[in-house]
């Protein structure tokens, strides 16, 4: 089995230029644990009454967990055309200076006690890997954006293959 982030069944094509992409979601344990807290609680609640207390919460908790669970599950990682986009943030990739993958050490030692307060920050803790891509905008207060992925050498090569096309494009493709 391919561990390409190569667009698949449940990961559709963002554009034709996209170079990559990924879903940062819940792994079925973490939705297994949700659900199972959820109906925990909603017995708790319960507790054998009769009338609306035997239904309602389960009827209110359980899909208000499901909604939580794939809220969490939402934010979309691609590199399309010339932009990293992470959720709804884009970046231009004539911005990026390096891009540099990072394993959980590397990942938990970027964020960790002496994290720069200014760095733009995606992290789901429940995936290990992460890129930390360094800027170099001499206008934006923002030293690097540390995003979580699956694949971070993959997300690192897409970013600055991005970036060397661009380039080599010359300016006249610099409006993305």
């Amino acid at each position: 089995m391919s561990m390409s982030p190569s667009p698949s069944a449940d990961q559709p094509p963002v554009d034709a230029r996209t170079a990559y992409t990924e879903r940062l979601d819940l792994p079925w344990w973490l939705w297994l644990a949700g659900l199972v807290a959820a109906a925990l609680l909603a017995v708790e609640i319960w507790m054998g009454a009769p009338g609306v207390r035997s239904w309602l919460p389960f009827a209110v908790l359980l899909p208000l967990t499901a909604v939580g669970l794939w809220w969490l599950g939402r934010i979309r990682v691609a590199v399309v055309g010339s932009e990293l986009r992470v959720d709804d943030a884009r970046l231009p990739v004539r911005f990026v200076a390096d891009v540099v993958p990072l394993d959980v050490a590397g990942r938990r030692e970027v964020l960790g006690v002496g994290a720069d307060p200014l760095a733009f920050v995606v992290q789901r803790p429940w995936i290990g890997g992460a890129v930390q891509v360094v800027l170099d905008d001499p206008a934006d207060p923002t030293p690097f954006w540390v995003v979580s992925t699956r694949h971070p050498v993959e997300l690192a090569e897409a970013v600055l293959a991005a970036r060397d096309a661009l380039a080599f494009s010359g300016p006249a493709n610099e409006q993305g």
